[in-house]
């Protein structure tokens, strides 16, 4: 079950969970886990770092970008991406057997799936606790076939994180030269977005 934000949103992150084993000693993807779970109930603010090629009509390009690490667990964390005004986008980590799972859910303004939904990939190495790799997976390049998205079936995603300092979400096309990141500020928490569309509200959400 996942819990509740619980830090100060514009305060200093609680320290990060307890993962029932020292930290030294940690698999490095519960370190990571761990790592953006210190930040729970703080939202952050970003910027595009890389964005090559620049694609036409890019949804990102002149919008506030802000992170909202939102609900954790030892288990998954989940942190709503909002593009502007936005409010479909959620990245979805979860611990499993074998590593860590990305998801990216995305719903409608009516809080209905999105055609392009639940798509990401698993972690196929340890990684580190700074930085973890998810290669497309089969569901996500089955989806990405039927829905006409050619290019996305050779996805790679990442996330880094230094706590306290900085978040990278990233997506790389090598066969393509495809690299897109933005970066976000953990120096400094910023107000709370709204409820992201189709998930139930939470204390502290930002209004619309």
């Amino acid at each position: 079950m996942l819990l509740a934000a619980c830090a100060d949103p514009l305060g200093t992150p609680p320290p990060e969970p307890e993962l029932g084993t020292d930290a030294s000693t940690a698999e490095p993807v519960d370190q990571f886990l761990a790592r953006l779970a210190s930040h729970c109930g703080q939202a952050f603010e970003g910027q595009i770092i890389a964005n090559t090629p620049p694609l036409d009509n890019d949804p990102f390009i002149g919008e506030r970008l802000v992170m909202h690490v939102r609900e954790c667990s030892p288990e998954e964390v989940r942190v709503p991406f909002h593009v502007g005004d936005d409010h479909s986008r959620t990245w979805i980590l979860t611990r499993t057997d074998g590593g860590l799972r990305l998801k990216h859910d995305h719903r409608k303004p009516d809080g209905s799936d999105d055609a392009v939904t639940m798509y990401g990939g698993e972690t196929t190495s340890p990684g580190t606790p700074e930085r973890q790799a998810f290669p497309v997976g089969e569901f996500s390049i089955e989806l990405f076939q039927r829905e006409d998205l050619p290019a996305s079936v050779t996805n790679v995603w990442a996330m880094e994180i230094e706590p306290g300092q900085r978040f990278l979400y990233e997506l790389a096309r090598e066969a393509e030269g495809r690299l897109f990141q933005v970066e976000f500020d953990l120096t400094t928490p910023v107000a709370i977005p709204p409820t992201p569309w189709g998930h139930p509200p939470l204390p502290g959400d930002g209004d619309r």
